[in-house]
């Protein structure tokens, strides 16, 4: 979307910017049935609050569409590759890195379950020589960035068309072919089948249970997009055994609603096994964009509820998620499927006050195609979700335009929309008890002469430090705020350009622990 219809108020790029803004804000209170109010701008009398916003961003292994860039590359070019990505998402401000794990019951990891990926060594089985686990880098990497790092997974698929030789011994379709079907041109494990629903959700706990994860996330493929066979007659899903079996057992469903119960457990299981183990690690469900079509009545397009027998209206309702990232892959202007119009809907279904952090479709900028978008759209979705409070945030689609800046997606990003770091909302159904106040202190360092503020947890009651997942670092100097986000490993911050035993000046440490929840502040002074 463009501005060339907007008032010529300001010029050069804060004239831009502000368009930009004042667009998105009021394209979005009009489609919420509300206004944008402007911030008076008083005078300073407490600590401002910091920037609150999901900035996410998938890099998908499959295909090797984001990482690695290709199959069989040698161990430090993938390391390389890696480091590069989020290094570049630290650098655009995001604070989310959605890292596909589980393409097609194959493992980026270390895994006793599921063979390596082919779309890493080349070859399904063949472990990274020398060794070394992608996931556990991506961990520890992102976490040295002060971003989240969750874990991908497609829970279905058993082999993707684009596939690089034969199968593994170690792989689901050897050691249980029972459990998978071949559909078309895909290997799919039956959703219908409890032993299926098991393997799945062991699969994804191994991983919760065993990496330092922050997230797992879904996407949208439960049962397959409809195959067509030479003739292009659509190929019917082969469940009739699965299906026969429940009928036996006392079942009464017919076979869609049946197919849709498949799903709506597995979700369901998911949620809570990851509660139980590890509260704090976010479930994220990215599904279709639209529910149903003519939901809203405007809205027209593909079924998933029909065609893919996801209900996932019923996920968000239900409360079996932390976040939910409809794909909302439609320019806000384009009236049978507009972004905003959707994300409006889903906001409106949204009864259990989950976040809703709409997946955006980055990779059609500059993408070649007659259907191409200029990178102000993108700017106008991210900005549109701006003035939601908790559920301000998005996912892009895909890492691959922000590494390359195709058509300067990535600069408009930076300047436009991503201009200070920002805080993850928090998450008050997990969690209700703020961190424990830090300790600060402010001294003279003598390596440099300049100041150097010091920073952790003081001991709980136990004995045992409590820990950080980030530092909120705020300070007032000469009459301006300045706010930092660092890493919950971080100690220690150099303060060269501050006047200390200026009256005025303010300096502050908060703790914000992995649910999102801040501390008390500590203020520093020499």
């Amino acid at each position: 979307m463009t501005t060339s219809g907007l008032p010529k108020i300001l010029h050069g790029p804060h004239r831009r910017r502000s368009l930009l803004r004042a667009a998105a804000v009021a394209i979005l209170a009009c489609a919420c049935g509300g206004t944008a109010k402007a911030n008076p701008g008083k005078k300073q009398t407490r600590l401002p609050d910091p920037p609150r916003e999901f900035r996410g961003v998938w890099v998908a292994s499959v295909a090797n569409i984001d990482w690695p860039s290709k199959p069989g590359l040698p161990v430090a070019q993938q390391q390389t590759e890696l480091v590069a990505i989020l290094d570049k998402c630290a650098q655009l401000k995001l604070n989310a890195v959605i890292f596909q794990v589980r393409p097609a019951c194959d493992a980026l990891y270390a895994s006793k379950l599921e063979p390596w990926s082919e779309y890493l060594s080349g070859q399904m089985g063949k472990a990274p020589e020398p060794f070394y686990d992608p996931l556990a880098m991506a961990v520890k990497e992102a976490h040295k960035r002060g971003l989240e790092l969750h874990a991908w997974f497609n829970p279905y698929r058993a082999r993707h068309v684009e596939k690089h030789g034969p199968v593994s011994a170690d792989h689901v379709s050897v050691k249980h072919p029972e459990l998978v079907k071949q559909y078309g041109r895909y290997l799919w494990l039956d959703p219908g089948m409890e032993a299926v629903q098991d393997y799945t959700v062991s699969v994804v706990m191994d991983v919760v249970k065993r990496y330092d994860i922050d997230g797992v996330h879904i996407d949208d493929y439960f049962y397959p997009y409809k195959e067509s066979d030479s003739k292009k007659q659509i190929i019917p899903f082969p469940d009739d055994a699965s299906y026969q079996e429940y009928l036996k057992g006392g079942g009464t469903l017919g076979r869609e609603d049946w197919r849709r119960e498949n799903v709506n457990t597995l979700v369901e299981r998911l949620y809570k096994s990851i509660k139980k183990s590890k509260p704090w690690v976010k479930f994220g469900i990215s599904p279709f964009g639209i529910w149903r079509p003519g939901n809203p009545q405007v809205i027209k397009g593909y079924d998933p509820y029909d065609q893919l027998y996801a209900d996932s209206k019923k996920w968000l309702q239900n409360g079996w998620c932390d976040y939910f990232s409809p794909q909302l892959y439609w320019p806000i202007k384009q009236t049978a499927q507009s972004y905003t119009t959707l994300l409006k809907w889903w906001l409106d279904q949204n009864t259990n006050n989950r976040h809703i952090w709409p997946g955006i479709f980055t990779s059609r900028v500059a993408d070649g195609s007659k259907t191409a978008w200029d990178k102000d759209e993108i700017v106008q979705q991210v900005l549109a979700t701006r003035p939601l409070e908790q559920n301000a945030g998005n996912v892009h689609f895909s890492l691959k335009p922000l590494m390359s800046n195709r058509g300067g997606i990535a600069d408009a990003l930076t300047t436009l929309a991503y201009t200070d770091a920002a805080l993850i909302p928090a998450c008050p159904w997990l969690h209700e008890h703020a961190p424990a106040k830090p300790k600060a202190t402010l001294e003279k360092d003598s390596s440099t002469g300049g100041w150097k503020l010091s920073f952790k947890m003081k001991p709980v009651k136990t004995g045992t430090p409590d820990t950080a997942w980030l530092w909120l670092i705020q300070t007032k100097n000469r009459g301006e705020w300045q706010t930092k986000i660092l890493p919950g490993l971080t100690a220690s911050l150099p303060l060269d350009d501050i006047d200390p035993n200026d009256p005025n000046t303010v300096i502050a440490v908060t703790a914000v622990d992995r649910y999102g929840f801040r501390s008390a502040p500590a203020m520093a002074s020499p």
